[in-house]
């Protein structure tokens, strides 16, 4: 029999393992819905490019319902299953935001894991799935934005908070931690000795990068091009965040050309050199931030699959007095938004 969401809806085998998740990721400008046995095994993927930026334009959430709708049905379809088989939906992201699907209220800083997990919500959305979805919420700094003093020590996340959950997973005791989540917002995440959110702030690198790289003169220097693995040059990443430190961001990327024309025709390494360039705008932030309160004792992770993560954990073993860096590129397979939504989960159900 099939259902109005295109899947089988009847009760199955009562033998058939009912300890399977869903999982939703749904940003800015993308949806992900995973599908995890009860193993924690990844089995199926569904992607979408739509987030709550269609929200915001078309005025209504319709198309972010139906790319999760769409995502939840996809990834049962896939694997054959039912909502009988199905023992929770969880999200987390940009979703919980006034843009989303249902506005879940940040959470004030300090906020852990048993914190995150006792402030999930359950809402029915019948558009969406037949079975309650629950939602994780963010994370703010504090409720004290009364004047514009204030506001380098004011910022907030949504999803974030879910990652680091899970980096936390694989963190060594420690009295101060730095967690940094490069993307196209830098998000660079404090946490206290009780393995608690303490602080956060947020920048937007990956949107200048990507910016800066297509859609400014020196597009044409680095050919439109990223830094990949392959072409990954310490040396020209050094160049560029030494060049920035000194003479700011707006000149630094300028020189882009003037290297290009008379010195350095090699697009590779002017992309790593402006990856330097934007990136020590970050490490700066961190520097000058009290509110993340860092210092040489504090560790710090870099979280990340990509060659931002990789540059990143480089420039800051270089470039500062942090004496423990490390970088984490695996979550045993899983999406550290994944992996920190499921841990969350089973906090919620042991209490």
């Amino acid at each position: 029999m099939l259902s109005r969401w295109g899947v089988r809806t009847v009760i199955a085998d009562r033998g058939r393992s009912m300890k399977n998740t869903i999982v939703i990721d749904s940003g800015t400008t993308n949806t992900r819905v995973y599908l995890i046995d009860s193993d924690e095994k990844l089995l199926a993927v569904s992607r979408k490019e739509i987030g709550v930026r269609n929200t915001a334009a078309d005025g209504n959430n319709g198309r972010l319902k139906n790319a999760v709708g769409d995502g939840i049905r996809s990834v049962m379809a896939d694997k054959d299953i039912t909502f009988a088989d199905i023992e929770a939906i969880i999200a987390s992201g940009m979703i919980t935001s006034d843009i989303g699907l249902v506005e879940i209220p940040h959470l004030t800083a300090p906020a852990g894991k048993e914190e995150l997990a006792a402030g999930m919500q359950k809402h029915m959305l019948p558009d969406v799935a037949p079975v309650p979805i629950w939602f994780i919420p963010g994370v703010k700094n504090h409720d004290k934005l009364d004047k514009i003093e204030n506001l380098a020590s004011m910022d907030m996340m949504r999803g974030e908070e879910t990652e680091i959950t899970a980096v936390l997973e694989y963190a060594d005791d420690f009295d101060s931690l730095l967690i940094v989540l490069p993307g196209s917002h830098m998000k660079f995440v404090s946490i206290d000795n009780c393995r608690k959110i303490k602080a956060c702030i947020t920048s937007i690198s990956g949107e200048l990068l990507s910016s800066i790289t297509n859609d400014t003169i020196i597009a044409d220097a680095v050919k439109h091009k990223y830094v990949s693995d392959k072409t990954y040059n310490q040396e020209f990443l050094q160049y560029g965040y030494r060049q920035a430190e000194q003479y700011g961001l707006g000149r630094a990327c300028f020189s882009v050309r003037i290297l290009g024309q008379f010195l350095v025709h090699d697009e590779n390494l002017l992309a790593n050199y402006v990856l330097g360039s934007v990136l020590q705008t970050d490490i700066q932030a961190i520097r000058k931030s009290e509110i993340l309160q860092t210092d040489s004792n504090t560790k710090v992770i870099v979280a990340g699959e990509n060659v931002l993560a990789k540059a990143f954990a480089d420039l800051l073993k270089m470039n500062t007095t942090f004496r423990d860096v490390s970088l984490l590129r695996s979550s045993q397979g899983l999406p550290l938004s994944v992996k920190g939504a499921l841990t969350l989960w089973k906090e919620r159900e042991a209490v």
